[in-house]
């Protein structure tokens, strides 16, 4: 079955609602011009220009607009399974905390901004995670009995809230780590 193009739904749609293309220019702040060339197919129209449009002919987005590829929800769930499940290796080799969604991040921030986001809110959080657990040892030697449950508690905090994220990215596609120590900054 072939896949309908953003010109094919846009004149679908408009010609559905019974409007010229003047009269959708006149709904959206859309001109007629760039109405007439996205029908012809000579332009890609950035994405608010899209939105104007879905609003003027009261649709929603996803009915102008054909996805390239229908499958990229799975793909992204799964690289969010990468990005915040991996840290969990950490459990097993000491630093993969780290490690493992470093280099996840390293081969995947340049193809989309929100794996960019997720991996440096992940490495930020286990590298302060790593710090605190650092210095509780550390501690530990100089006060032995006192900081084990120092060290536990920085421990356990990682982990309930690398479960709480891994499941809070992948149903809702947020996180949020507190306490994290901002060492990888967005690019300004």
């Amino acid at each position: 079955m072939k896949k309908q193009s953003l010109k094919e739904n846009l004149l679908y749609q408009r010609k559905l609602k019974g409007f010229t293309q003047e009269e959708l220019a006149d709904k959206t702040t859309v001109g007629v011009r760039t109405i007439q060339r996205i029908e012809k197919g000579d332009v890609q129209p950035h994405l608010q220009t899209v939105k104007l449009l879905a609003v003027g002919l009261d649709v929603e987005v996803d009915d102008l607009i054909a996805l390239d590829n229908p499958k990229e929800e799975t793909i992204k769930r799964k690289w969010m399974l990468l990005i915040h499940g991996s840290p969990f290796f950490g459990l097993i080799i000491p630093f993969a905390n780290v490690l493992f969604p470093l280099f996840i991040w390293i081969s995947k921030a340049e193809d989309n901004k929100v794996y960019d986001a997720h991996g440096r809110a992940v490495i930020n959080f286990h590298c302060t995670i790593n710090l605190l657990i650092i210095i509780s040892l550390l501690l530990f030697f100089l006060f032995p009995g006192i900081n084990f449950f120092g060290t536990a508690a920085v421990a356990l905090f990682g982990i309930i809230f690398s479960i709480k994220n891994l499941m809070s990215a992948l149903g809702l596609g947020t996180y949020n780590y507190p306490f994290s120590i901002p060492f990888l900054r967005p690019k300004a």
